[in-house]
């Protein structure tokens, strides 16, 4: 898989990461770790070598599960972590960072990210200039390689960016969630900041595997997901039924076709996760998908069936 440059860094990173949610196992059921270190590898094997985890997915499991599946291809591999809101002050970030190191058996972390800006799920307020003074002593010691957002606010990324350099941002983005595209879009485009992704097939939406009448096992953070719920998710499944003939054109999934139109988008890529190895290999090809400008825009035009009808809240689950 070509791979493309991480904002102005000299990080290297392929256009499909894998997700590694799922693998920390809080939040979701039926997952067991023997599958996603299969799943994992699987997805480096395919191409995918760009492996994106959290401090605060199962609390550090997910890291260890990452190395569990990769310590052995460490060098031919990008990690890329992340410090969760309530680690926000100065030490804390240093302490974070040290944590994740250990849990991913490495002296160096690709990119790592601030995954919710500070306030977020009741923390406590930091200013970003401390956070920022963290993160970029951790650069020069080369601990991290990079400098990443997550869920941040065009104005909370600015602010961020006067105080060091941001290489990535990773915002929820898919064809059925767009909000990133009004103003986020066009500051990542002018400023050299890679888009990174998240729930690009929209928690699985877009996969057309969720009929209308799903139901969710009580765990499952899906059954939260706004998209899933009333008119939303009946708009969705119109909107898919006008996705499968193009699909079917380029011999692809409709997982396939909607992660090949997010990472032909301006600076775009696409963090997919997966829980089987066949998921992440089918994943991976959706970066052979070649689609023209008239099939990007038609794909455009049908994803507005659901995003025309979204408010304006840039958060996906009602938590």
């Amino acid at each position: 898989m070509e791979k493309r440059t991480l904002g102005k860094s000299d990080v290297q990173i392929t256009p499909i990461l894998m997700g590694t949610w799922q693998a920390g196992k809080k939040m979701w059921v039926g997952i067991e770790d023997a599958d996603s270190i299969k799943t994992i590898r699987a997805a480096v094997e395919a191409g995918i070598t760009t492996i994106d985890t959290a401090e605060v997915y199962g609390d550090g499991h997910s890291e260890q599960i990452v190395t569990e599946a990769l310590s052995d291809v460490r060098e031919q591999v990008q990690y890329a972590t992340k410090v969760f809101a309530n680690h926000l002050k100065y030490q804390q970030v240093i302490d974070a960072c040290e944590r994740s190191l250990k849990n991913l058996k490495t002296d160096y972390i690709d990119l790592y990210q601030i995954h919710w800006p500070s306030g977020a799920f009741n923390s406590e307020i930091v200013p970003i200039e401390e956070t920022m003074k963290a993160l970029n002593l951790l650069k020069e010691q080369g601990k991290i390689r990079a400098i990443g957002v997550s869920n941040f606010s065009r104005e909370q990324l600015a602010e961020a960016s006067q105080y060091g350099r941001i290489d990535s941002l990773q915002p929820p983005y898919s064809l059925f969630w767009r909000q990133i595209e009004k103003d986020l879009t066009p500051y990542c485009v002018e400023n050299q900041i890679s888009i990174l992704a998240y729930s690009p097939l929209a928690q699985g939406l877009l996969t057309g595997k969720f009929p209308r009448g799903t139901k969710f096992e009580q765990g499952d953070n899906r059954a939260d997901n706004k998209l899933f719920q009333g008119e939303n998710f009946e708009r969705a499944q119109q909107a898919l039924d006008k996705l499968r003939p193009i699909a079917e054109k380029h011999n692809a999934s409709l997982a396939q076709l909607a992660l090949a139109w997010l990472i032909a988008q301006p600076q775009a890529n696409a963090i997919a996760g997966a829980r089987y190895p066949q998921q992440a290999k089918d994943n991976a090809l959706a970066a052979q998908v070649q689609l023209s400008p008239l099939e990007i825009a038609n794909i455009d035009a049908i994803g507005r069936i659901v995003t025309d009808r979204l408010d304006d809240s840039t958060v996906m689950w009602n938590w």
